[in-house]
């Protein structure tokens, strides 16, 4: 699951997480959003941006971790600080490269 509200950050994600392997995608833009496909279809790895236009992606993080269980987790963000509860997640700092997306994913999944 790729929970990102910037479409071009999105389409990066996504070639990266396709060039390590991943063949399946949903894209959330909002935490509610987030939340609701998780419940339709369990993401076996997440990569989320902190604040997102509608609510936080670390919020749709710990919902969707309650309700599905432990789900890796890579966070893409230009606030990094705002990961901090989340340390046993990989944090990519903005603007990312497809190599780092890769190598993270490849390092989680």
């Amino acid at each position: 699951m790729i929970i990102e509200d910037e479409p071009m950050v999105a389409m990066l994600i996504e070639e990266a997480l396709e060039r390590a392997g991943a063949s399946t995608f949903d894209i959330a833009v909002t935490e509610a959003e987030a939340i609701e496909l998780a419940a339709q279809n369990r993401p076996s790895v997440i990569t989320s941006d902190v604040r997102l236009v509608e609510g936080t992606g670390p919020r749709a993080v710990e919902q969707i971790r309650a309700e599905h269980g432990e789900i890796p987790v890579i966070f893409i963000t230009g606030t990094p600080l705002e990961c901090s509860p989340y340390k046993s997640s990989a944090v990519l700092m903005k603007p990312v490269s497809l190599r780092a997306v890769q190598a993270a994913f490849e390092e989680v999944a």
